[in-house]
């Protein structure tokens, strides 16, 4: 490592899984689901001790370029430590499923993969079937939870949307005539990694030590967002953006007021225009995109507690 810094095995440091979680008073399993279209996906749980100490079910979905593997578990962790059932996939072209790195060349695809995994969850487990279920969604993981919503709009008692990608923010978004050029490029090579764009760890992330961790992750995709992936999610952020009256879920966005990469602006517009009769929204000034890990440790205290109160007040 540059610097001299020790390679972690995971983010928490060297304790390996099952004796981490030991300590953490939870439990967690890690397997493969094949999707209905016969793709392969890593997904992971993570649940309290006891089952009679379970108050609810939350379903989760990361964001772009990230896994359920890494940072990303310190928030299941934390929920599991609280109540909930938390269970994850890593999707299509991420973390260990199947797919070329990073290439996401249907969000609908992916829609239908969490879907299923989520419906096999409830069915599967007879502890969890009259629970509560809520949706979590992270940056490209929140406008999921809300295609999610908009296909099986009586499924889910709730969301919590974490800096949603609504819209992708003009700050990272590319200029014209680029994505003229690429769209144009596309049709011939659409995994082709070659779109001009900051690193989204360094925009995303506001504290240095936890910069290098996030740059840790093992798998982590470093290369150039590719031109099929991000089209896709501008056609996926400019169809939710266009629908945001039609949001029906109870839901809280939570979004801070210094993120570059997704638009804090479009969280309070989806806060006022939703037609959700139980809807919340915290706008959290000066934190940046990384709400849940990249914030310094005072901050995302307060953002969990935020999430928890909202769970718990519409969990048993």
């Amino acid at each position: 490592m540059e610097g001299g810094e020790k390679k972690l095995t995971h983010y928490w440091g060297n304790t390996c899984e099952e004796d981490y979680y030991r300590e953490q008073g939870i439990k967690s399993t890690k397997s493969n689901y094949t999707s209905p279209r016969g793709l392969t996906l890593f997904t992971r749980s993570w649940q309290p001790l006891q089952s009679s100490h379970t108050r609810g079910v939350v379903c989760m979905v990361h964001g772009y370029g990230n896994d359920i593997s890494w940072t990303f578990q310190a928030t299941p962790i934390f929920l599991a430590q609280n109540g909930f059932a938390c269970f994850a996939l890593d999707i299509e072209g991420h973390g260990r499923s199947e797919g070329l790195k990073a290439y996401v060349p249907s969000v609908d695809d992916v829609v239908d993969d969490c879907l299923s995994f989520y419906d096999a969850v409830s069915a599967q487990d007879p502890d969890l079937r009259d629970l509560p279920r809520f949706l979590f969604g992270e940056s490209m993981g929140g406008a999921i939870c809300l295609l999610i919503h908009f296909k099986a709009p009586e499924f889910f008692n709730g969301a919590v949307l974490m800096a949603p990608m609504c819209r992708i923010s003009e700050k990272v978004r590319p200029r014209w005539p680029i994505p003229q050029i690429l769209t144009a490029v596309a049709r011939f090579a659409p995994t082709l990694p070659i779109v001009p764009t900051a690193d989204l760890l360094d925009k995303s992330v506001k504290v240095a030590e936890k910069k290098i961790i996030g740059g840790m992750n093992p798998m982590r995709y470093h290369g150039k967002p590719r031109l099929g992936t991000v089209l896709e999610l501008l056609r996926v952020t400019d169809y939710v953006s266009g629908r945001l009256r039609d949001v029906g879920i109870p839901f809280i966005v939570m979004h801070g007021d210094a993120d570059v990469v997704t638009d804090p602006a479009v969280s309070r517009e989806l806060y006022e225009l939703a037609k959700s009769e139980d809807k919340s929204v915290k706008i959290y000034e000066g934190m940046m995109h990384s709400l849940l890990f990249g914030e310094t440790d005072e901050n995302v205290a307060i953002v969990r507690g935020d999430v928890l109160k909202w769970l718990n007040d519409r969990s048993c």
